[in-house]
């Protein structure tokens, strides 16, 4: 993986997104601080390097999905920008693997299509699920179950940050049955990031 664009992330993600004051979390407990990873992936270079960074650890990890895909809303800018970053490196390069991307409604649409999945969306394909973040690891395991209703091999699963904790990691190992969940950064590296520029 690319470390200066990890490191510039990383800044990104303490500068814009961190902050340290008591949070209740969408499962219900309290945390002393809070990350909203939108505010760093709905930036042009947030957006940027995120998409890049996810490229880069597929890569590492071998992973060779067709898609993309995550549970709208927090997912829908990583997914963004890993299908943008894709044609981005692709541009010029003959037989270059293009990635497409799905996202993945809370509910099933009741009107139109009726689809609960939106974008790519093909039977065994081999994908992986994305998110911002993973607290309870909720998010990551609705889009999981619909991604595999919906016929699709899921290969792995990556998250932007991962809180650690141990119920949100144990919550999608057991959903993704074997396939591996990777993390771009820990809390606690963007919670140390952003103490070190406070005290500059």
């Amino acid at each position: 993986m690319d470390t200066g664009r990890k490191a510039a992330l990383l800044r990104l993600l303490a500068e814009k997104s961190f902050r340290t004051s008591e949070t209740r979390l969408s499962a219900g407990a309290t945390s002393d601080y809070y990350i909203d990873c939108r505010t760093t992936t709905l930036t042009a270079e947030g957006g940027r390097l995120t998409g890049l960074l996810i490229l880069d650890l597929l890569r590492e990890k071998q992973l060779s999905p067709h898609a993309v895909g995550g549970l709208t809303l927090g997912a829908d800018p990583v997914i963004s920008n890993v299908v943008a970053a894709s044609a981005w490196l692709a541009a010029g390069t003959p037989g270059a693997t293009l990635i497409d991307g799905f996202l993945v409604r809370k509910e099933q649409k009741v009107h139109g299509a009726g689809r609960r999945i939106e974008g790519f969306c093909e039977p065994d394909a081999p994908v992986v699920i994305v998110d911002d973040a993973c607290t309870s690891g909720a998010s990551i395991v609705t889009a999981i179950c619909a991604a595999r209703e919906a016929g699709m091999c899921i290969i792995g699963v990556v998250c932007l940050v991962e809180r650690e904790e141990a119920n949100g990691r144990f919550a999608v190992e057991g959903a993704v049955q074997g396939a591996p969940f990777h993390h771009i950064f820990s809390a606690s590296e963007v919670r140390e990031t952003y103490l070190s520029l406070r005290e500059k």
